[in-house]
């Protein structure tokens, strides 16, 4: 059987980290908590769990916590489990069958992590797989009979196991505001992050919070060639200009996105221009073309809820009750 070090990084999670931990009795062999500011009685609940208690000073760098936690483990295996998470006794079950019969050569562990919508997080899927469990030391090998070289990818595992994401809060304010600092400090980011940086906006960026990140997604589409990064950031662009009522570009960029099949963002912002100045035929148009004819690149609630909410505005604003009734009644039954 497999040992396995679990290690978190938390701040003023007393509400969750209780039920947390109690999901995953049994199943750490060393637990490893790290506290990265907490003004509340996280560091007291840690502690009736495990001696290995360290505080961090908090960087606005994820992956440096990560990697403190991770420095103190000792086992076989590193568990990273977040203080909103829980595993039920379903899948506690699953979890320790997993523990003893892993085999040596798997050097990570997916999860499937679930309920993922809840509380507007900044996923489109509401269960996806993730790397959740490490092998702490990697051995090295080498593959091929012939040509032999090191085997640099590792050998991942997708388990049955479901991790249930309970979040109490969206923490999307606290994220838009690493991203703004690290963009002014490190100028482009990853695809990735670049991505994850418009979905934090598009999920619950305010007015500001555009306006602030007009300038990077700007440099990003003048050097940038990949579509979907280019797309990205021509919603963005499209969204901070309807906020600062910028109509030259809002048409810029949205018919740049257009012209580009045009996505389910693009159509909601262009209806929301258009019913912003009363124009409510034209926004119907455009809330229908986000509903049903385009699909979504950063949000799938721009191809749900965000348009029907508007296609319900327009049509009581026309006075088609009837129409808007139907909108209503599928907005209901989402």
């Amino acid at each position: 059987m497999i040992t396995i070090s679990a290690c978190m990084i938390v701040k003023n999670e007393e509400k969750v980290l209780e039920r947390c931990l109690d999901s995953l009795k049994g199943i750490w062999d060393e637990l490893i908590i790290v506290d990265t500011g907490s003004t509340d009685k996280t560091k007291e609940i840690a502690r009736e769990y495990t001696d290995k208690v360290y505080d961090y000073e908090w960087n606005d760098d994820f992956s440096k916590a990560r990697n403190f936690a991770i420095s103190f483990a000792t086992k076989d295996y590193i568990y990273l489990p977040d203080a909103d998470e829980v595993i039920d006794e379903k899948n506690q079950k699953r979890f320790l069958l997993l523990k003893e019969n892993l085999m040596p050569e798997i050097e990570v562990v997916q999860f499937r992590y679930v309920n993922q919508l809840q509380k507007g997080t900044v996923y489109n899927f509401d269960k996806e797989y993730r790397p959740k469990l490490y092998k702490r030391l990697r051995e090295i090998t080498f593959i091929d009979p012939v040509h032999e070289m090191v085997r640099f990818d590792p050998v991942v595992f997708d388990s049955d196991v479901d991790i249930i994401h309970k979040p109490e809060a969206v923490h999307s304010a606290r994220d838009i505001r690493i991203f703004e600092k690290v963009t002014k400090e490190n100028g482009i980011l990853s695809k990735r992050l670049t991505k994850m940086y418009a979905r934090e906006l598009m999920v619950s960026g305010k007015e500001k919070d555009f306006s602030n990140a007009k300038g990077y997604f700007k440099a990003v589409s003048l050097s940038e060639s990949d579509p979907g990064i280019l797309k990205v950031c021509h919603i963005i662009l499209a969204e901070a200009a309807l906020v600062e009522s910028d109509v030259a570009s809002l048409m810029r960029y949205a018919l740049k996105d257009v012209a580009d099949d045009g996505t389910s963002e693009t159509c909601t912002i262009l209806g929301a221009y258009y019913e912003s100045i009363k124009d409510y035929t034209e926004a119907a148009i455009w809330y229908y073309n986000a509903r049903y004819e385009v699909q979504p690149e950063i949000n799938i609630r721009y191809k749900n809820e965000i348009p029907l909410k508007g296609l319900v505005r327009v049509y009581e604003a026309l006075g088609d009750e009837e129409t808007a009734h139907n909108y209503e009644e599928e907005l209901n039954n989402l």
